[in-house]
């Protein structure tokens, strides 16, 4: 089942953002095929990265739980709030 990642950045943590970005982008990279897509949540006028939007493959919601804790943005405290839901892609056909 798909798994949506809705993460957002704490106040003033562009630094860590940028620290930990190749590390990131790696860990995204190492998810393969299981990968739907991600990116930035940017601010209202895209100027700043403001959070992630993930949506991952994964067996059950503890399994997503456990991806979650696991990128490096999460572990190095980015995250005020990492919002996780099951999802289903219904448009556009494939």
């Amino acid at each position: 089942m798909l798994y949506t990642f809705y993460c957002t950045d704490k106040p003033e943590a562009g630094g860590v953002r940028a620290a930990q970005r190749e590390a990131h982008l790696a860990f995204l990279g190492g998810l393969g095929e299981r990968l739907f897509l991600a990116g930035p949540l940017l601010s209202e006028d895209s100027s700043a990265m403001v959070g992630s939007l993930i949506i991952v493959d994964c067996e059950n919601m503890a399994a997503a739980r456990s991806l979650a804790a696991t990128d490096p943005y999460a572990k190095a405290g980015l995250f005020s709030s990492v919002t996780i839901k099951p999802w289903r892609k219904v448009l556009p056909k494939s």
